[in-house]
């Protein structure tokens, strides 16, 4: 069982910002930028091209309004989906709010925020789903 299996099933705690049948979506607690927030299918697959297609076609529709909302939250110029999953092994996308091309730096130093900052995020996020 992944991580986010785990996290899924609330075995591990996590910062929820929007769930459904399919998808779980919380914010990333070693983030990129404030409001980077991790969307994972409810089903293990190691990689996000191996996922059965309603789950690879649903998965830009459910992160779309989380996405509105990080970029409401946290004005910026775009908030950018990339697809690493070389940490955990369950396929995920990472919505991350950037401003240019140098937040694309993706070994820079991540956030080191407490939980009362990662709480504070997500009840700026939810405020705008």
């Amino acid at each position: 069982m992944t991580l986010f299996s785990k996290i899924i099933k609330g075995e591990i705690p996590s910062y929820r910002i929007a769930e459904n049948d399919l998808f779980y979506a919380f914010l990333d607690i070693f983030p990129f930028a404030k409001g980077h927030t991790l969307v994972i299918p409810k089903i293990e697959t190691d990689k996000l091209f191996e996922l059965p297609q309603p789950y690879l076609a649903g998965i830009l529709p459910f992160a779309q309004p989380i996405a509105q909302a990080i970029q409401k939250a946290y004005p910026c110029n775009r908030v950018n989906m990339l697809t690493l999953g070389f940490e955990v092994p369950h396929a995920h996308i990472h919505l991350i709010p950037m401003n240019g091309m140098q937040d694309v730096d993706l070994l820079h130093q991540k956030l080191q925020l407490t939980k009362d900052e990662l709480a504070s995020i997500q009840k700026k996020i939810l405020q705008y789903l």
